[in-house]
């Protein structure tokens, strides 16, 4: 992955969000103010009829073409279409400078990030720049806090889970003490995400396309930012909900959470590899983003690496310097991660 050029290809951004968030209310602002770029946007419809796309024909008129699939769900029937659709962009006669995938709002967006690592036609014409979540600031924990089966999944979880960037939308509804609620629970969930507030889904362009979140480099620029470790309470708190549900048979789904791991020391490759291979044969599924800075004995280098699912990349970056210390720095997000065994395992691999 590391020899393909970044700039060549076509970034493309994965826009998601729970229903009611605020998604078309986003992308008719992307058509209405990005003037600047040419930008292809795919729109996942899950019913026969695409509302959304209807109303953004009918509120404007636009320079860019709307894709749109309307026999299913991108994420769970449909990725060859999505295949299809990108490959068709490419052959345009004028090249698009980014593409924007709108998912359904009951979405996963762990299998379209996947598409573009699995088939390499497309990851070399295409790049992913990254996962934006739109979320409602004033529902929102109602449907992160939302008893269901012990087998459901919480899509309103799931995507604040996958997210680069959560765009907080409706700010206006709350109070800024639930604002700070809102902020603290999606930060138990995914500490690495950036958030974003705002009103009626407005934002700066640059805080959906040019983000680069998925660019080794940017790992590397937030290298000294990374890896903050939770606080005990939120620990706590978190087991503690989880607990309580499962006397009367049901749970918050699958408790997804952030889990951090710095430490100083270098690491041994063949103990590493060894480490990921287990990781991912067994938790696999149930990680859903996880990156990281290595110091690795031997290697001059930081080896810098990012995953999603079961999917994992990672090279050797930076060279280490007399400012940057070689500290181990790790964040994994996922559901069901038994934090205690994944550090002692980690730990483990000291050269």
């Amino acid at each position: 992955m590391g020899d393909i050029n970044t700039q060549a290809r076509i970034p493309v951004t994965i826009l998601t969000g729970f229903l009611g968030s605020g998604k078309t209310t986003l992308l008719n602002h992307i058509l209405k103010n990005q003037q600047e770029k040419k930008v292809a946007v795919i729109e996942n419809e899950y019913g026969e009829v695409g509302i959304d796309d209807i109303l953004v024909q009918q509120r404007y008129e636009t320079g860019e073409e709307i894709f749109e699939m309307n026999n299913g769900c991108i994420c769970c029937t449909v990725r060859g279409d999505l295949m299809r659709i990108l490959t068709k962009i490419l052959k345009r006669k004028r090249k698009m400078d980014a593409v924007l995938i709108e998912t359904t709002g009951l979405a996963d967006p762990g299998p379209v990030i996947q598409t573009f690592y699995m088939n390499e036609s497309i990851k070399l014409q295409y790049c992913l720049d990254a996962v934006i979540t739109v979320v409602d600031a004033k529902h929102i924990i109602q449907h992160i806090d939302k008893d269901r089966p012990e087998t459901a999944v919480n899509e309103a979880v799931t995507q604040i889970a996958f997210a680069d960037c959560v765009l907080l939308n409706k700010t206006d509804l709350v109070s800024d003490k639930d604002l700070g609620n809102v902020t603290n629970k999606i930060k138990e969930i995914n500490e690495t995400c950036d958030i974003v507030r705002c009103r009626n889904a407005e934002v700066p362009m640059e805080k959906i396309f040019g983000v680069r979140a998925f660019d080794f480099e940017k790992i590397v620029r937030d290298f000294p930012f990374m890896a903050v470790e939770q606080s005990d309470k939120a620990k706590e708190d978190g087991e503690h909900d989880h607990h309580s549900h499962e006397e009367h048979g049901h749970t918050h789904d699958p408790l997804v959470h952030s889990h951090s791991i710095v430490f100083k020391g270098d690491l041994n490759m063949d103990k590493i590899n060894t480490f990921f291979a287990e990781l991912l044969k067994t938790d696999g599924p149930n990680l859903y983003r996880f990156k990281g800075v290595l110091a690795i004995a031997g290697m001059n280098e930081m080896f810098v690496f990012q995953g999603v699912h079961m999917i994992f990349n990672g090279e050797p970056r930076e060279t280490w310097t007399s400012e940057n210390e070689r500290i181990n720095k790790m964040v994994f997000i996922g559901k069901n991660l038994d934090k205690e065994s994944l550090t002692t395992n980690f730990k483990a691999c000291m050269n």
